[in-house]
């Protein structure tokens, strides 16, 4: 996690006196646990951070947390720190929209990315939607991070947009990057590609997340700076791949991990929203009743995403299918098949 004390400047409220209070009550054990990684070890003592008393409130009395604050000396600063956990969640939450509002938001400041290949272009009505949540499903090898890498390529150059890509598991490419880009480009001389190439390649950032908290430090640290962006406009965050990093957390019978993966989630479609970016993220596939596949994280998650793709290839073969299996506007069931080298 990032250091307690950077949080704290936005939240100033949450406090260590705040921590240690809903600490000594055991209102978050779930958290307490020696090594888990959603705590800090600060001036000697076990502070929780402001991620998971908003996550661990979403599940708890607050009634009961209202009535041990009373009998503090420190009640009201205490109740003004429930008070403002509570904002933080109001905060994570689309407003209630209208019909027609909703109609506007889709019609402005929505465009549509090509993802660089034509076939899924087509079937997407032009491919990915800015202030979606995309996910692509797929078993390993079906060609998820090829279609990430081409989209990133394509984006960086067609539209000269920025592009975050965070790896999960080492599988970000810059040399197949640099493939797709010299693919597309017209006839020019060596040092003129060359120069191009230099370009639309700082275009794309490419970060090493490969736990899920850092995950949610990287994306509060996005949204900050997205706050604030000039010039070269951010256009597509791709995750490859959410389920590596939330699967981890999943384990065991309590909520505590499904609540932290549907916070994320919410976290990326805001970030889709309210900036206009594309947000592309791959998940694998796990073993279901009857030994048929389906997508991992389970049914939490399958609501979260606006638009599911499933991928799969052809054994040892080159090509590809793609199929909707739910989309704001289209159908499910449609599919393209194309070919990747």
């Amino acid at each position: 996690m990032a250091p307690l004390r950077s949080l704290e400047r936005d939240y100033p409220i949450i406090d260590s006196n705040f921590q240690q209070f809903c600490a000594s009550h055991g209102i978050f054990s779930a958290a307490h646990d020696k090594g888990n990684e959603n705590c800090e070890l600060w001036a000697g003592t076990q502070i929780l951070s402001p991620q998971s008393i908003v996550e661990d409130l979403l599940i708890h009395d607050l009634y009961v947390l209202v009535a041990l604050a009373e009998q503090h000396s420190t009640s009201e600063r205490l109740k003004q720190g429930i008070t403002q956990a509570l904002s933080i969640i109001d905060g994570q939450h689309q407003p209630w929209l209208n019909g027609m509002e909703l109609l506007e938001d889709a019609q402005q400041n929505k465009h549509v990315l090509s993802t660089g290949c034509e076939s899924i272009d087509t079937l997407l009505q032009g491919g990915l939607h800015e202030g979606h949540l995309t996910e692509l499903v797929g078993p390993s090898s079906s060609g998820k991070t090829q279609i990430c890498l081409q989209a990133a390529s394509n984006v960086a150059k067609k539209y000269m947009g920025g592009v975050a890509f965070f790896d999960t598991g080492n599988s970000f490419s810059p040399k197949r990057i640099a493939h797709f880009i010299s693919q597309s480009s017209g006839p020019a001389d060596k040092e003129a590609n060359h120069k191009i190439l230099q370009k639309l390649m700082s275009n794309i950032s490419c970060h090493s997340v490969f736990d899920f908290f850092t995950l949610l430090d990287v994306l509060h640290q996005l949204k900050s700076n997205l706050r604030f962006q000039t010039g070269g406009q951010l256009r597509l965050l791709i995750i490859d791949s959410i389920s590596s990093l939330i699967t981890p957390i999943l384990g065991g019978r309590g909520s505590h991990g499904r609540a932290l993966m549907i916070s994320a989630g919410f976290l990326l479609k805001k970030l889709a929203h309210e900036h206009n970016l594309c947000v592309l993220v791959t998940n694998h596939m796990v073993g279901g009743e009857g030994g048929i596949t389906k997508p991992a994280l389970g049914e939490s998650w399958k609501s979260i995403p606006h638009v599911r793709l499933r991928l799969s290839r052809d054994h040892g073969g080159n090509i590809c299918e793609m199929s909707i299996i739910r989309h704001p506007y289209m159908a499910s069931g449609k599919a393209a098949r194309f070919m990747i080298s």
